[in-house]
């Protein structure tokens, strides 16, 4: 279990770490993960920026805590993750349901319009996070280095894997009518 732990541990972390720095590595991610706050038409126009460094910093939080190796950074992590996605979700679920097309910037520069695979997404990693502080709770043994390496990297790419899931599914999306389409063959007669 205590693999386990260490494993999620760096799923929920990655996923964190890519989604805070996604906010703040280019130009202009911050104002756009602010104008898609804006655009879910869930709070007051003047709150928007506040409510966006707010996110973010319990973002940021949240993997600094993960990456903490004492079971009580894992569990105040693990904690502030599940509160976090709960929230996510049900603001997805919400902006679903209005039928506002505002795109998910949970990682950075992403256009794709939130959906359920974004609640389904993060209720699955709220799941998980609930799994890592039983995990973190449970009574440590000794650990093998080549265990802690595999939980270590196993954990990264999945959570790797995770933000990178909005993309890939894009990739599999029909195209647009017309493009990409073969030409009909020309009319013999």
């Amino acid at each position: 279990m205590q693999y386990l732990a260490i494993g999620l541990r760096c799923v929920i972390g990655a996923v964190f770490l890519i989604s805070s720095t996604g906010k703040l590595i280019g130009r202009d991610t911050f104002g756009d993960f602010a104008a898609s706050i804006r655009d879910m038409h869930l709070v007051p126009p003047a709150s928007v920026r506040s409510l966006a460094r707010i996110v973010l910093g319990a973002e940021l939080a949240t993997w600094m805590l993960l990456a903490t190796p004492t079971p009580v950074t894992g569990v105040a992590g693990f904690v502030v993750a599940a509160g976090l996605l709960a929230v996510f979700t049900v603001v997805v679920v919400l902006v679903v349901r209005r039928g506002t097309r505002a795109a998910c910037r949970c990682f950075g520069a992403s256009s794709v319009p939130m959906g359920p695979r974004q609640a389904v997404r993060n209720v699955i990693l709220a799941a998980v996070a609930v799994v890592g502080v039983i995990g973190t709770l449970t009574p440590q043994k000794g650990l093998e280095t080549a265990g802690v390496l595999i939980a270590v990297l196993g954990g990264t790419m999945l959570g790797v894997l995770v933000t990178a899931l909005d993309d890939i599914f894009e990739l599999f999306q029909p195209m647009n009518k017309g493009i990409g389409r073969r030409p009909s063959p020309p009319a013999v007669g």
